[in-house]
């Protein structure tokens, strides 16, 4: 898979990874346009000016919050409307940096850093239902590390830990019981 195969499968897996944290985001966010909510922050804001000062403070500290929590709201309607969702762009300036780009804030990320952000993702997708799928998906694009580095771990109940080094994902353990070790032998062995 060259870079440009690979920027693309990253950007569309954060782009899922924007819309799960996104969608539940937009569903909270109260239905007030930014048009008429403005009117709502003045009004508020001359009503509390328009107090006397010999008025009760309970009344007037209400008034505030009030305001406040109006102009909260439509700074929240006005910055995130539900029906935009943030665009995603990845860059590669140089080799050992990627930008990302989400919703028009850029960071630059560093190869501990995509790898800490792969490591992330793949904890959370491991949780995730559906699970992916049990076959190769035709046309599927990746990275093969030839003769990667391997430790290995037999546990008490005969299982076997097998961790590989991929030169993309890091260390990848995987945990295989006895009957497993014994196909996976016969594949590997097999003319």
């Amino acid at each position: 898979m060259n870079l440009h195969e690979q920027l693309g499968a990253l950007e569309v897996g954060v782009d899922q990874l924007i819309q799960a944290v996104v969608a539940p985001q937009a569903q909270s966010i109260p239905e007030t346009p930014a048009a008429t909510a403005a009117p709502e922050v003045s009004a508020a804001i001359t009503a509390s000016e328009d107090t006397p000062a010999q008025a009760e403070p309970a009344t007037h500290a209400a008034a505030e919050t009030e305001a406040e929590a109006v102009a909260e709201t439509a700074k929240a309607a006005a910055v995130a409307p539900a029906e935009e969702k943030p665009t995603l762009s990845i860059g590669r300036p140089t080799q050992n940096v990627i930008t990302m780009t989400i919703g028009g804030k850029t960071v630059s990320l560093h190869p501990e850093q995509v790898g800490q952000l792969i490591e992330e993702l793949s904890n959370a997708r491991a949780s995730m239902t559906p699970e992916p799928a049990m076959g190769v998906p035709p046309g599927w694009r990746f990275v093969s590390t030839k003769n990667p580095a391997l430790a290995v771990q037999k546990h008490s109940n005969g299982d076997r830990l097998l961790i590989m080094r991929h030169t993309g994902h890091g260390w990848v353990p995987f945990t295989f019981s006895p009957d497993n070790v014994i196909q996976m032998y016969a594949l590997l062995t097999q003319r």
